[in-house]
């Protein structure tokens, strides 16, 4: 079927729904592969969901939940599910799985959702999800659309607008999704404080991500660039626009001396929000 698809009619894409460790999901029929486009990643999935339910005060001892999904990420096509099985049938809607008050709960899945679409791999969100309704999703009713306007669900939307539009103008989230020089950890390790940086590459250059996974707001938290010179802080989590108390870098921020921190030849002082993450892009040499 998906040697026929894909010979006979270009463009198209298809997708399998599929969760164990079968290999080849996505290899070519022509060397004993099943000739999907893309696979969903379960594992992702249900780690990162695992560990987005833990309050902040135990996440340091499950850092490697977020970790342990790029030790495999090129082994498929691998589209980056939050699906309709995991806000049905008990499971709680993803604002539900949030731990903390209202404020805590907008902030993780705002910093949930900004790690799904940093992340390799293609995305997949349910509808309901990009305002965090609050009720499980039901086949029965619609979706509960008057919490859009709330003020907390209200700044997760505009987060997933802001997301989408960043991810359209930025080739380094998308274009070598399936090719390792897509993506280089800065730094994977540093469970005791709960925060996660990486670099994503593509034609047209980089950006660094970093995410604070407390509520405890990181300030002059040290990371390693590949560039000196002025960055901006193309996205924080913690905008008031989204919610948030507005804790960050006014902007952009700037490499100083420091060099070869986490492996790389400059380095900068970044203040992370809480529950919060910021991604920044090298600004251009002025002419």
């Amino acid at each position: 079927m998906n040697a026929v698809l894909y010979g006979q009619f270009p463009g198209v894409i298809t997708i399998a729904e599929e969760s164990t460790a079968w290999p080849g999901v996505t290899a070519p029929t022509y060397v004993g592969g099943l000739g999907f486009g893309f696979k969903w990643n379960m594992g992702w999935m249900h780690d990162t969901l695992s560990y987005f339910k833990h309050d902040p005060v135990h996440r340091s001892y499950h850092q490697n939940d977020l970790t342990f999904s790029m030790l495999y990420e090129y082994t498929e096509n691998f589209i980056m599910p939050l699906s309709h099985d995991e806000v049905v049938h008990m499971k709680g809607s993803l604002w539900g799985k949030m731990p903390g008050d209202d404020w805590q709960k907008a902030a993780n899945l705002r910093l949930l959702l900004t790690y799904l679409f940093t992340h390799p791999g293609k995305k997949l969100l349910f509808m309901g999800g990009e305002y965090g309704q609050s009720r499980e999703w039901n086949a029965d009713f619609s979706l509960d659309w008057h919490e859009a306007a709330e003020h907390h669900h209200a700044g997760v939307q505009r987060l997933v607008q802001a997301l989408g539009g960043i991810y359209r103008e930025h080739d380094a989230l998308w274009a070598w999704d399936v090719e390792p020089r897509g993506f280089r950890w800065i730094d994977c390790n540093d469970a005791a404080q709960s925060v996660l940086s990486f670099l994503r590459f593509g034609p047209s250059g980089f950006l660094a991500c970093v995410f604070n996974m407390t509520p405890v707001p990181r300030h002059g938290y040290r990371i390693g660039l590949p560039h000196g010179g002025w960055y901006q802080e193309l996205l924080n989590t913690d905008g008031e626009l989204f919610g948030g108390g507005n804790v960050g870098n006014l902007g952009r921020l700037h490499t100083d001396d420091w060099w070869g921190y986490h492996g790389l030849p400059h380095s900068a002082c970044v203040t992370i929000p809480p529950l919060g993450a910021v991604i920044l892009k090298l600004e251009p040499e002025p002419a």
